[in-house]
């Protein structure tokens, strides 16, 4: 394949259907983002005319939150990425509880898939991190990404020795953007029944602000992934369930992050009916067990557990695990508080259950003891997977939707309370994530036993 930049019409032809320039600019990304208000407006409208034609009588939060509005609001924040789309996807994830179904589940969208950049688009950022000639400095370069996500796509590259990488490259913008997509974030809030009354979502939004920041970081990234190599344990791209791949520092800029490149297909193949039971059961151990070590041993955790980070290699039979941007330290008190509650959880004992929640901050002290009880009846709910004897089987089971439901009558009826600490969102945001991809796979899991030997230990 060409590693020459297309410049005619015809070689651009080629082009997915899902191409469209990212927009700069603060002017430029609040015009989207208000066209997507604007859009969903019109289309409550629309439906709320049908309703009346009909003898209904509409409820203007209801035909807001609507499934056609959900996908004008996919639509618009994939094309617009970064901040704007990354919060879309934290609302799909971390909204269980908030958002209605089935907005939640047309937003989820946003994890896996984002529009890509046009070629010439792309050349510029090339030319712009690598300088003039950049393509002399591979044998191979598909313009065709591979992967397409809020923050950068992905595209394989192969050196002239020999070296296949995937070439991490970062929209162009994005990281000058996030400060004012956050602040104009602040507009979308605003539609009616969105979020719930009297939710503040002031520290939510400065939680995304800063990931942003971080995520954008791809030298920071870099060091993050290596340190996590070294805590999995040395060889770790050799391990027996998981490929982790290298950094290749010479092809890596600030906004190019070169990695060493893992075949596999996507871990989402593994959900379709024709998938053995034994498989699926198998990945989501593996699964499991890693977001565990990861807490518990080496207090490094990826905090974006979504199908689009991860392949699995049919031949090896590995995970490849893809993005370490959310990667987070723990501290050592941290993970003590964490053993803690998780005990506390395991064995049902209220009253600790209680005391290790305020001290951890997913109560905070301003909380009213309806609000305080309610995530404790949250808690204890979740916490039946560690009470489980035997595999716990996340296709037949009903807890997220009851954790769900849950969650909105405790909004309902008791308000919203305090918002924890930043690192706990995305600690929570790891292990919520990790438990959807064990639903997703339908598959049967033994958390308990998993969870023994860090909860037995001293």
């Amino acid at each position: 394949m060409s590693t020459r930049p297309p410049t005619t019409p015809e070689a651009l032809s080629g082009e997915a259907e899902r191409s469209a320039p990212v927009p700069q600019g603060r002017t430029s990304r609040f015009l989207h983002l208000g066209r997507a208000v604007g859009e969903m407006a019109l289309g409550a409208a629309a439906q709320s005319l049908s309703q009346l034609a009909q003898g209904q009588r509409p409820v203007w939060a209801d035909v807001m939150l609507s499934a056609d509005n959900a996908r004008r609001l996919a639509e618009r924040l994939s094309q617009m990425r970064g901040a704007a789309m990354k919060l879309g996807q934290l609302m799909s994830m971390d909204g269980q509880g908030v958002l209605p179904q089935p907005f939640a589940d047309l937003l989820s969208r946003l994890r896996d898939q984002a529009h890509t950049m046009p070629a010439l688009q792309l050349a510029e950022v090339l030319e712009r991190e690598y300088g003039e000639g950049w393509h002399r400095r591979f044998q191979r370069f598909s313009y065709a990404p591979i992967a397409a996500a809020s923050i950068g796509q992905v595209h394989r590259a192969e050196t002239h020795e020999g070296a296949v990488l995937a070439l991490k490259v970062q929209y162009p913008g994005v990281r000058r953007s996030i400060d004012s997509d956050v602040a104009n974030l602040a507009l979308l809030m605003r539609v009616p029944g969105l979020v719930p009354a009297g939710l503040d979502l002031a520290p939510l939004l400065e939680h995304v602000r800063q990931q942003l920041h971080h995520e954008t970081d791809y030298l920071a990234e870099a060091q993050a992934l290596m340190a996590y190599r070294q805590a999995l344990g040395e060889g770790a791209a050799d391990a027996s369930d998981f490929a982790v791949p290298e950094v290749h520092a010479a092809h890596s800029t600030g906004h190019i992050l070169a990695l060493g490149f893992l075949d596999g297909h996507p871990l989402d193949r593994l959900t379709q009916p024709d998938q053995p039971q034994a498989l699926r059961d198998r990945v989501a151990t593996a699964l499991c067990r890693l977001a565990i070590r990861e807490l518990f041993e080496m207090r490094l955790v990826q905090t974006d557990p979504n199908f689009g980070n991860y392949l699995f290699d049919p031949l090896t039979q590995r995970i490849g695990l893809l993005d370490f941007g959310a990667t987070q330290t723990v501290s050592p008190e941290r993970v003590e508080a964490f053993r803690a509650l998780a005990r506390a959880l395991r064995d049902d004992d209220v009253a600790h259950i209680d005391a290790q929640a305020r001290a951890i901050g997913f109560i905070g002290e301003a909380d009213t003891p309806a609000q305080a009880q309610g995530v404790i009846d949250l808690m204890r709910e979740a916490g039946e997977v560690l009470r489980q004897r035997g595999p716990y089987d996340f296709g037949q089971s009903d807890l997220l939707s009851r954790l769900s439901l849950q969650g909105r009558a405790q909004l309902r009826e008791a308000g919203v309370g305090s918002v924890p600490p930043e690192d706990l969102v995305f600690l929570q945001r790891k292990f919520v994530g990790t438990f959807l991809l064990c639903t997703r796979l339908r598959a049967r899991v033994d958390v308990a036993a998993l969870f023994a030997p860090v909860l037995d230990a001293a």
